[in-house]
């Protein structure tokens, strides 16, 4: 029987993090992953994440899975693929089936970061073909390159639903409508806004009645449901589609924890059946350790953080580090880690209606409601300002993590301050040179360059563009406003596409002046 330091239990964002910290000092360590590539979720994340410089904001999450891999590597992690673990055992034994044959091995500690599998719902027709969840989805386009259909309805309106919604736009496919049970958007009100500003319908308090097709998908019924969730009669609506895409939710992968007798609960908050564990992962069994969404659903940036924290009392528990490093180590951590659990989606606030923002500002309904803040609403909000020239225009309106505009402006335009979830501002007295580098790092894409005085009678408005072909200057098409309808006809004047904004392209329109701050998104005519 082969035996390690340690050996980790899927090579995801959290378990090549634990691995990393824990080769570093010294552990022989072992990550096995059932699949054949290695990173877990982070290879189908083509968005840039939010967070700070210290979270990896800005950065795509498949750019981080490849710095992860290579820290891996230059560690000296041993990374095992297409290795299912299928038995842990007393002692800490770990039984893995690699193609035909059963191995066994011996860890000292062990760290389980085996991840979520997506949730389903029935419904009639639910087994037909063209029936897939959001991970599968994303699997097909950003692993594989495979259109997953050509008519998308998405149910679900989570951070999940509404980035693949996204990004089955910028595969080409059409998304005819978001639809969730819940009365209100769950995601990211900057995730909701960038989708409907693209024309796509939200259909809150709304859920599917029945798939149609014999052979496969070939249009949906949704109806609106009451407070009890049951369908209100003569509120049916018809979709012709070839592809319903769910995301309903994740469910921690807790299996093995429970057949190694973990102590367990029920905990809906952190995503269902779980470990009882402390805050870095120490499960009721000494020596095992837990990581990621196994252990409570969170976003790949706080995976990653309780992976590094898992390696690290790893070490201290095997005894390459002593109590008072790894307290040290494991302060910044906290520190980057609570960063990440602060504002209106930290986990405390989970059920709660939120009405105001924390500068005690009304929250928009209509962005909860419909996935787009009014225009009347818009003007009440810190980062929307008017000015001569050229200046930055921040729809940031919710209470997230996220700071890189407040880096990446070269003139210091850009306020959010010392606390990450704070509003952006603009700072009095700053002076914007139309650089677009605050354009680009908006992982939420809800920051725009306007100068309402470009010329005569007319506004420029720069905005975030993903999408291809892209437009060329003199071309004409329509101005979309927040909800996605037709404002004016637009002209572009400008494209900019450099590296150091990533792959997000900067799209420069000319409008007429009184839609200045209306228009949001290019269409081509």
């Amino acid at each position: 029987m082969k035996r390690y330091d340690l050996i980790i239990v899927g090579a995801g964002p959290s378990g090549l993090s634990a691995a990393v910290e824990a080769a570093k000092r010294g552990l022989k360590t072992v990550v096995f992953d059932e699949n054949e590539k290695p990173g877990g979720q982070l290879f189908k994340q083509i968005h840039k994440f939010f967070g700070s410089k210290e979270h990896k904001a800005k950065i795509r999450g498949f750019v981080i899975g490849e710095q992860l891999l290579k820290e891996a590597d230059e560690a000296g992690v041993e990374v095992v693929l297409n290795a299912t673990v299928i038995g842990l055992y007393q002692d800490k034994e770990v039984v893995v089936r690699i193609g035909e044959a059963v191995h066994h091995y011996k860890g000292d500690a062990v760290i389980i970061a085996t991840g979520a599998s997506e949730n389903m719902v029935t419904f009639e027709g639910w087994t037909l073909p063209g029936v897939i969840g959001a991970g599968a989805a994303q699997t097909m386009m950003n692993l594989h390159g495979v259109k997953p259909g050509n008519k998308v309805l998405m149910l679900g309106s989570g951070n999940v639903g509404l980035v693949v919604s996204f990004q089955l736009l910028q595969c080409g496919c059409e998304v005819v409508a978001l639809v969730d049970a819940a009365p209100k958007v769950g995601g990211y009100g900057v995730h909701a806004a960038k989708v409907a500003r693209t024309g796509v319908p939200f259909y809150l308090s709304h859920t599917i009645v029945k798939a149609e097709g014999e052979e496969c998908v070939t249009g949906v019924t949704i109806a609106e449901v009451d407070s009890h969730f049951r369908f209100i009669p003569g509120t049916e609506k018809h979709f012709d589609v070839d592809t319903i895409c769910l995301a309903v939710g994740l469910s921690p992968m807790s299996q093995l924890l429970k057949m190694a007798g973990c102590e367990m609960e029920d905990n809906p908050k952190r995503g269902g059946q779980v470990p009882v564990c402390d805050e870095y992962g120490r499960t009721s069994l000494a020596g095992v350790f837990v990581a990621g969404d196994v252990s409570g659903i969170e976003e790949a940036s706080s995976a990653m953080i309780e992976g590094r924290m898992a390696g690290i009392a790893a070490a201290e528990y095997l005894g390459y580090m002593d109590k008072e490093e790894m307290d040290r180590n494991l302060a910044d951590l906290d520190q980057a880690l609570d960063g990440l659990r602060q504002g209106m989606f930290a986990p405390k606030n989970r059920g709660k209606d939120i009405e105001t923002t924390d500068e005690g500002i009304p929250v928009s309904k209509n962005l909860l409601k419909h996935g787009f803040v009014a225009d009347e609403e818009i003007e009440r909000f810190p980062g929307v300002t008017h000015a001569k020239g050229i200046h930055p225009v921040m729809e940031c309106t919710q209470n997230i993590p996220c700071n890189p505009c407040q880096d990446a402006c070269p003139k210091h335009c850009i306020r959010i301050g010392s606390n990450i979830t704070a509003l952006p501002a603009v700072e009095e007295g700053s002076e914007c040179v139309g650089c677009g580098m605050c354009v680009a790092s908006c992982s939420g894409q809800a920051i725009f360059l306007v100068d309402e005085t470009y010329e005569e009678g007319y506004a420029s408005i720069t905005i975030p563009y993903e999408f291809l072909p892209l437009p060329v200057v003199g071309e004409k098409g329509d101005a979309l406003g927040r909800d996605g309808s037709r404002v004016c006809e637009a002209q572009i004047i400008g494209v900019k596409s450099i590296p150091a904004f990533d792959k997000t392209n900067l799209l420069t329109m000319k409008v007429p002046a009184e839609y200045a701050m209306r228009a949001r998104f290019y269409k081509k005519g």
